[in-house]
């Protein structure tokens, strides 16, 4: 069996990018280390730039994240072997910051996806060995239109969601591409949607079924900054939203986006998705522990109401909840389910 971790936004820049002098890298992770490192792998969303350039983003923004280049040493000591750059702050430090965090990432065999030099390097999706078993990864968000790659200028995937025949025949094709390439497994990641927002919209639900019909077996959520419900439909997975993951945000007491959870994601190589399992997380300022005691219950607790809507079938266990894919799979290969 095979485990891949999923995590929310990962935001290194600010008061995170300020404590980088003051702690080993395996300070920032806390006790949720041991778990990512005995992973086969680590995906998550880089929620900033790293460079050193200082010159913000031309257009005004509310929030500008930047990292130094020390800060790839906590994505790697993490076992992050891939990250998206599909989102609202890739570019928040101009073109020359995106070109050297992409410097700084291939420097240091961190694979990633959703941003690039052109249009071409954005739309390609990324080909991830882990442990023998090759996963595709197609990364994209409806955020920050402004950022978007072009012909001859480096941006991020940009992508509506919206349910329109050119967009599914735009990811049928790189799902036949992937699968061309040996990929076992197609996630999308997908950066999509407001911030603070409980529940995925009736269009967004529509895109991520049809997304699922035409080929991807995984959608890694995230950019809402709180988790959402995950979803089995046919035997694949919807994380609608992962939240967040390790920041300096301030907390929202009603909201609490200081609550997330590690996604593992058990795969078996000849079978496909085997089970999800989700381990409660808290945040604190540039620093992420396992969740105990009250709020270990009250993040499970959250999430089972989340997912009711959905009748995803979780289970409580000793780490968190649990959710059997394997099952679903089977009865779908037997024609119990459709």
């Amino acid at each position: 069996m095979i485990t891949v971790a999923l995590l929310g936004d990962v935001m290194l820049g600010r008061g995170v990018n300020a404590e980088i002098p003051q702690h080993p890298a395996e300070w920032f992770w806390g006790d949720t280390l041991s778990i990512l490192k005995s992973t086969d792998a680590v995906f998550a969303n880089l929620e900033c730039a790293i460079t050193r350039h200082l010159q913000p983003w031309r257009i005004p923004k509310v929030f500008n994240f930047r990292a130094d280049p020390a800060a790839t040493n906590i994505l790697r000591v993490a076992n992050i072997r891939f990250v998206s750059l599909a989102n609202n702050h890739s570019l928040d430090y101009e073109y020359e910051g995106l070109e050297e965090t992409l410097d700084h990432l291939d420097a240091a065999g961190i694979i990633h996806a959703g941003a690039g030099r052109n249009l071409t390097e954005a739309l390609t999706p990324a080909l991830v060995n882990v442990a023998g078993l090759k996963i595709g990864v197609i990364a994209a968000t409806d955020n920050e239109p402004a950022f978007a790659a072009g012909q001859n200028h480096p941006g991020t995937h940009y992508l509506s969601i919206v349910n329109d025949p050119a967009t599914f025949e735009r990811l049928a094709r790189d799902v036949r591409d992937l699968r061309r390439a040996k990929a076992r497994l197609v996630i999308l990641s997908l950066h999509w949607g407001p911030n603070m927002v409980r529940t995925p919209p009736a269009h967004f639900q529509a895109f991520a079924h049809a997304a699922l019909d035409v080929g991807i077996d995984l959608i890694h959520g995230h950019s809402a900054h709180i988790f959402q419900a995950v979803e089995c439909r046919k035997g694949k997975l919807i994380c609608y939203d992962s939240g967040d993951f390790l920041d300096d945000y301030a907390v929202d007491p009603r909201l609490r986006n200081d609550w997330s959870f590690i996604f593992l994601v058990d795969i078996d190589p000849s079978k496909g998705l085997q089970r999800l399992r989700l381990l409660p997380v808290r945040l604190y300022y540039a620093q992420v522990t396992l969740a105990g005691g009250e709020e270990f219950a009250a993040i499970c607790q959250r999430m089972k109401s989340l997912c009711a809507e959905f009748d995803t079938p979780l289970i409580d266990s000793a780490e968190g909840l649990e959710l059997s894919l394997s099952n679903r799979a089977a009865q779908i290969r037997s024609g119990i389910l459709r």
